[in-house]
């Protein structure tokens, strides 16, 4: 997650969102439409197709708690 978007969830370029201060419940949202096909991306499908709940509850928890204004 953090080559593209941030280890503060702040992304290096304008091509990745940010995810700092996202809320968790939207971000979980995104990966599991990901995962089902739902949405999709040539980056981003193998980077979260094997995440497990556990995995997608870590992840989205420390984003959603980052400021987003640093």
């Amino acid at each position: 997650c953090f080559a593209c978007h941030g280890q503060k969830g702040i992304s290096a370029a304008d091509i990745w969102p940010n995810l700092a201060g996202q809320k968790q419940a939207y971000l979980i949202k995104q990966i599991k439409d990901f995962q089902a096909g739902k949405r999709q991306d040539p980056t981003m499908a193998p980077m979260i197709k094997n995440l497990s709940e556990k995995d997608i509850e870590d992840i989205t928890a420390y984003f959603s708690s980052l400021d987003p204004g640093k």
